[in-house]
């Protein structure tokens, strides 16, 4: 077990119970973060109009475009609770409608056994999601949801191999069945 992921999971709980106790106020801080990194990308996208202008007037207007939306959503979602549970609720929705669409294109298009069980299942979570989606309109609602996937997140991150781990045992086995297939060679 790695270290980081112990303290990161230590953290998560934290954060995640944090968020649970104080719902409104994490909710507010959550739209001020997500506000502020709206923001900053629809600058990015003003930047961008400017960059590609020689290349393509059309990705230009585009950028130009989406600069002033991202800016406008920005704003408008600094400090408002509403707002971030309505934009959350709608990415939720749209999350869940994709799931439904892919896994049933799997369940009902699926060779193996494997394909369509895995189909059947994005079938299950779209249509949690689309339930979950209802309940992240109420900003409360959305804190405990955030909060719940924090902590349950924390708690996965005790049984998690770092990266450097998983590469570490990765090169171990390659390394091991290079070493057999050499000796079976010779």
């Amino acid at each position: 077990m790695d270290e980081k992921n112990v303290l990161m999971g230590i953290l998560a709980i934290i954060l995640g119970i944090v968020v649970i106790a104080f719902p409104h106020i994490s909710i507010f801080t959550f739209s001020v973060m997500a506000g502020i990194g709206i923001l900053i990308l629809g600058i990015w996208f003003l930047i961008q109009t400017f960059e590609v202008w020689e290349d393509s007037k059309t990705a230009s207007i585009a950028y130009l475009i989406l600069g002033i939306l991202a800016i406008v959503t920005g704003m408008g979602m600094m400090g408002d609770i509403q707002a971030f549970s309505v934009l959350t609720s709608i990415l939720i929705y749209l999350a869940g409608f994709w799931m439904i669409f892919g896994g049933s294109l799997a369940l009902f298009n699926g060779i193996t056994t494997y394909e369509r069980g895995i189909g059947a299942l994005n079938v299950i979570l779209g249509i949690t999601y689309l339930i979950i989606g209802i309940f992240a309109l109420n900003p409360y609602y959305l804190a405990l949801l955030i909060g719940i996937w924090l902590i349950f997140d924390g708690i996965r991150l005790f049984f998690v191999k770092s990266p450097k781990e998983e590469i570490k045992e990765l090169e171990n086995d390659l390394k091991k069945e290079f070493e057999d297939n050499s000796k079976r060679k010779s």
